[in-house]
């Protein structure tokens, strides 16, 4: 029993210590194809041989020597109660978001079959600030090892230095629109106003199409287009009846613009400018007549479009709301000859009076009712058509 308690104790003092080398960019994967997690002494070494075989100038390799010298020291240098591993993890070579967490998936694979107490960093020394945090929040770090290539100062490393960024610039299309696409534009340019004998313009185009670039860069313009481009692709148009109703509610709204404008002409065009505004107040049932008058027809064709367009949406959705938008297209439709009456009575048109307008409300009144009780025939008669909830049954009973 005492053993079993000592056991325990000697478990629990147990210290896990990993040597981890992080490869962000994922050139394990790119350049030399080795699936990661890599555990263990020799697999890492044997990767890092591998990568630095395919890319003798990576220093994500000189990265995984270093891991496997600080685990070769520790393991001289341990105590009784430690145990070592070394093992490698490593990202995308898109970078960003999609690389941290496929960081962090290895890193939580590789706790789930070593759970570490701590945690020695391998780094190439560029990725620190990315990866180290990572790191800390899943399990403390002791130690960060920084691996930083030397590079010799003379003029031919340099001038290879420089032409590999020069040759990044020129084959990354990220760099090359600025670094090519700018300059050869105003080249252009230039040769263009050359040819015309227009050179005095030059520095004015120049600062108007750097103004150009700029303006777009600044505010994101081509971002803003990009995303409307993959907008457009990605776009999924609605069903047909809600086509339908869209269409119809932008083409109701024209013709009440439109119906608008022509009301506006029409008054403006019978009534003459009073002087003063007494003489402005004495007209303004005229101008509203010719308003009226002008704008009623548009007007009312552009409201029954929208109600029409909405009727056939309803209608393929079986809501009940079907029957009242129905009767109202015929109440909206008859109150042409309501604004028709209108207008003879503003407008003051000879031996017309004020019967035609009571007869028309009449007979609106009367419209409205017979459209009530044949809405109430067609519900009941047409139950199994509509798709109704309880709200809406409770609603068309009250109504």
């Amino acid at each position: 029993m005492v053993t079993e308690e000592q056991g325990k104790i000697g478990q629990k003092q147990e210290k896990h210590i990993l040597v981890l080398c992080v490869d962000r960019d994922g050139d394990l994967g790119a350049k030399a194809e080795i699936k990661t997690p890599i555990v263990g002494r020799d697999e890492n070494l044997d990767a890092a041989v591998t990568l630095a075989l395919r890319d003798p100038e990576e220093p994500d390799a000189n990265a995984m020597f270093e891991a496997v010298r600080v685990y070769d020291r520790l393991k001289n240098e341990k105590k009784p109660e430690e145990i070592l591993q070394i093992a490698s993890i490593s990202g995308s070579e898109l970078g960003g978001v999609g690389a941290d967490r496929k960081i962090v998936a290895e890193l939580s694979d590789l706790l789930g079959s070593f759970p570490a107490s701590e945690v020695i960093l391998v780094t190439d020394g560029y990725t620190d600030e990315a990866v180290l945090p990572l790191i800390q929040s899943r399990v403390p770090v002791s130690s960060v090892r920084r691996i930083v290539v030397k590079h010799s100062e003379s003029i031919e490393e340099t001038a290879a230095l420089f032409s590999r960024y020069l040759k990044t610039l020129v084959d990354n299309p990220r760099y090359a629109r600025i670094v090519l696409g700018i300059p050869g534009l105003f080249f252009i340019i230039l040769t263009v106003l050359s040819t015309f004998n227009l050179l005095s313009l030059f520095w004015l185009v120049f600062l108007f199409v750097l103004g150009i670039f700029m303006l777009f860069k600044g505010f994101g313009v081509d971002k803003v287009a990009q995303n409307f481009y993959h907008w457009t692709q990605e776009y999924t148009p609605p069903p047909l009846p809600v086509q339908i109703s869209n269409f119809a509610a932008i083409a109701g709204v024209l013709c009440t613009a439109v119906g608008v404008y022509l009301g506006w002409s029409n008054a403006s065009g019978q009534i003459v400018a009073p002087p003063d505004l007494a003489g402005w107040v004495s007209i303004l049932p005229q101008i509203a007549g010719f308003f009226v008058q002008g704008a009623m027809n548009l007007m009312v064709i552009g409201t029954c479009v929208i109600l029409f367009g909405r009727a056939i949406r309803l209608y393929f959705q079986h809501d009940t709301k079907l029957l009242r938008n129905a009767a109202l297209i015929i109440i909206v439709a008859w109150s042409r000859q309501i604004l028709d009456a209108t207008s003879d009575v503003l407008t003051g048109r000879t031996g017309i009076g004020s019967e035609k307008l009571i007869f028309s409300i009449l007979v609106g009144i009367l419209i409205g009712i017979a459209s009530v009780l044949v809405i109430f025939v067609i519900h009941r008669s047409a139950k199994g058509f509509f798709e109704r909830k309880g709200e809406q049954v409770e609603e068309f009973g009250e109504d």
